[in-house]
Formats: C-alpha cells, structure tokens, sequence
C-alpha cells in the first residue's frame, strides 16, 4: 500500500465532496485498486464540507495537507457556492481542488478555472474515470508542495 505525499503535517487526506452514493463508492474502488490508503473524508454538499474544513459542529478541523474533490451539483449548497465560499475564507483560499463533474458547460469551467482550481475533470465512465482521477491526484501530490 502507498500514500500520497507526506510532509511535517502527516499525509495527505482526500475530502469528496459529492452526494451521488455511486460515485462515492467509486472513488473508493478506485483508492483500493490503486493501493492509497489516505484518509478519505466525505462530505455531501457544501455545507457539510465547509464544517469539515473549518472543524464545525463539535468536529474535529481537517489538517492539513488536503485536496478537495468537488461536485458541482449536490443539494443545499452547490460546488459552485461552496468553491466562491473557500476562496473567500482566508483560511481556506489556497485549498487545493478537483472539480469532478458531469457538467460540461463552457460557464461551469470558466468559473472554476476563475476560482483556481487545480482541474476541471468530466465524469464518464464512474469506474474509469475515477481511477484515472485518484492516478492523476495521486502524481499530483507526489510532484507538487501542498499548503
């Protein structure tokens, strides 16, 4: 088994943020095919991830090093809201973040690149395109400083 890159603060954990229970389950197909054993955090809108970024509601704050999966589409607040919420929280504006979506949309990849994002994935095939994402994040934090 291997992690993600590791620094003083440990290794890396993996925050998706998605409502879809397929997907879910496919990202963590995709963790264990690939051998990472990061700690993956779930949070199924925004709502609930900003808690988890920020330790509300009695939790515990995310440490750091992380990198965020995001859905664009979820409930209650979208990954459109939630990506304008972190990069206006100076606590949270560097996070480092995947949009994974279905959404091909010129407006949507605009907007997330205008957010800084770190890449703007389209969800095909849920078993395929997950492990290609979880590789490519994997390379992703072994090659690049994280905050």
């Amino acid at each position: 088994m291997r992690s993600l890159q590791r620094n003083d603060s440990g290794r890396v954990s993996l925050l998706l943020v998605e409502d879809d229970d397929v997907d879910i389950a496919a990202v963590r197909r995709a963790l264990k095919v690939l051998k990472i054993e990061n700690p993956l955090h779930v949070a199924r809108d925004g709502v609930e991830a900003l808690a988890i970024l920020r330790g509300e509601n009695g939790g515990e704050k995310l440490p750091r090093p992380y990198i965020i999966m995001l859905d664009l589409n979820m409930p209650r607040m979208d990954g459109r809201e939630f990506l304008q919420e972190v990069r206006r929280d100076v606590a949270l504006q560097d996070a480092v973040i995947f949009i994974m979506t279905t959404s091909r949309d010129d407006d949507d990849k605009r907007t997330a690149y205008d957010h800084h994002v770190a890449g703007y994935i389209v969800k095909e095939d849920p078993i395929g395109s997950f492990r290609e994402t979880i590789n490519l994040i994997d390379h992703y934090a072994r090659l690049v400083e994280l905050p």
